[in-house]
C-alpha cells in the first residue's frame, strides 16, 4: 500500500471504517450510490457496492429534502453523512441546517441530539465561476449549534471526518476543492482529531500565520523562502472553524507579538474578524502592531482564470505582510 493518498481516498476510507465500525451510519445524497457514479468526485465509490443501498442511498437534486431526510434520520438515532455537493448549494437547505438541525438541541431542553454531518465541496482555483466557489463558512459558524471543520490534508480529513461522525452534534465539513488530489502522508486508520484543536505546522519566532485549508498548506510552503530571506514565521492550521483553537493561536502571538490570519473566504465579515478581536481583546499589550487580515475580494468568484487568482490572497500579499510585521520593533 502506498505511504501517500489523497484527501478523496482519505475520506473514503474514514466513510467506510465508520460504516464497519457502526451500523448506525448512514450516507446520502446526490449520485452517492455507485451505480449513479460514487459521487461528484468518486469520494463514496464502492461504498453502496459494500454496504448495500439501505446504507447508501442516491437521492434526487433536492438539498432541502434529502437534509431534511438526514435531520430526521439524525433524530431517530442514526449518524448520517449528508453530501451537498457544492458548499453555494447549502443555500438551498439553510432552513434544514440552521432552523431544524442547530436548533433541536436548545430547544428540547438538550434531549434530542443531531448527530449530522454535512459534507459539502468548494473553493476557487479551478474555474468554478461564482455559483460554485464560494467560501460561506462564516454563515454556519455564526450559528449556535453548529461546527465547522475545514481540513487541509489527506490525515486531517480523515481524523476530523471520525470526529464528526463520532461527535452528537451537527458537523458542517467543508472540503476545499484544490485540494483533493493532492497526496500527502496517509492517514492511520482508526485515529481521531479532535475537533476545535488547531495543528502548529511550523514553528517561528517573529510573526504567527494562521488561517485554513488550501492557503495556509500554500502558505506554509511559501515561509520556507521567508525563512532563508530571515523571517520566522510561525504558521498555525486551525483546522476548525468553529470552535477554533483559541489557547493555541494565543500562546503563539503572545510569543510573537505579530500575527497575519488569512482565509479565501472574503475578508470584508469574514471568521479573521472574530478571530483578530479576540486577539486584540486578550494580547493588546503584548502586540507589535495590530492584527492584519487577508481575504478575499468582496465580490463573486469571477469565472476568468486571471480574475480568479487576483481575487483570492496570494502568497506574496501575504508575505510582504509578514515582513511589514517582522520589522516592527518591539
Amino acid at each position: 500500500m502506498s505511504d501517500k493518498i489523497n484527501m478523496v481516498q482519505a475520506i473514503n476510507w474514514a466513510l467506510d471504517d465508520a460504516m464497519a465500525d457502526d451500523p448506525m451510519v448512514l450516507v446520502l445524497g446526490e449520485d452517492v450510490a455507485d451505480h449513479t457514479g460514487g459521487g461528484v468526485i468518486g469520494i463514496t465509490r464502492g461504498l453502496s457496492t459494500k454496504y448495500g443501498l439501505e446504507r447508501v442511498k442516491a437521492t434526487p437534486i433536492s438539498e432541502q429534502g434529502f437534509v431534511g431526510a438526514a435531520v430526521g434520520a439524525a433524530i431517530m438515532g442514526f449518524k448520517p453523512v449528508a453530501e451537498v455537493m457544492l458548499m453555494n448549494f447549502m443555500t438551498v437547505c439553510s432552513d434544514m441546517v440552521v432552523n431544524h438541525a442547530a436548533k433541536l438541541r436548545f430547544m428540547s431542553g438538550g434531549q434530542t441530539s443531531v448527530p449530522l454531518v454535512i459534507r459539502t465541496m468548494t473553493g476557487p482555483g479551478l474555474g468554478s465561476g461564482g455559483q460554485h466557489s464560494d467560501f460561506l463558512e462564516v454563515w454556519f459558524a455564526h450559528t449556535a449549534g453548529l461546527k465547522v471543520v475545514i481540513p487541509s490534508t489527506p490525515d486531517d480529513a480523515y481524523g476530523l471526518m471520525r470526529s464528526a461522525i463520532d461527535d452528537p452534534d451537527p458537523v458542517i465539513f467543508v472540503e476545499n476543492m484544490p485540494c483533493m488530489f493532492t497526496p500527502a502522508e496517509a492517514p492511520v486508520r482508526g485515529s481521531r482529531i479532535p475537533i476545535g484543536k488547531a495543528k502548529v505546522m511550523r514553528e517561528g519566532k517573529d510573526v504567527t500565520v494562521i488561517g485554513y485549508g488550501r492557503v495556509i498548506q500554500n502558505f506554509n510552503a511559501h515561509a520556507e523562502k521567508l525563512a532563508a530571506e530571515g523571517h520566522s514565521v510561525e504558521v498555525i492550521d486551525l483546522r476548525s472553524v468553529q470552535p477554533w483553537d483559541v489557547d493555541t493561536v494565543l500562546a503563539s502571538v503572545e510569543k510573537t507579538g505579530a500575527a497575519i490570519i488569512v482565509h479565501e473566504a472574503v475578508r470584508k465579515f469574514g471568521p479573521g474578524a472574530e478571530i483578530a478581536s479576540t486577539i486584540h481583546e486578550k494580547l493588546h499589550k503584548r502586540l507589535r502592531a495590530p492584527v492584519i487580515r487577508i481575504g478575499a475580494k468582496y465580490a463573486a468568484v469571477p469565472f476568468s482564470n486571471v480574475l480568479e487568482t487576483a481575487s483570492v490572497p496570494s502568497m506574496d500579499e501575504i508575505g510582504e505582510a509578514v515582513k511589514s510585521l517582522a520589522g516592527v520593533p518591539a
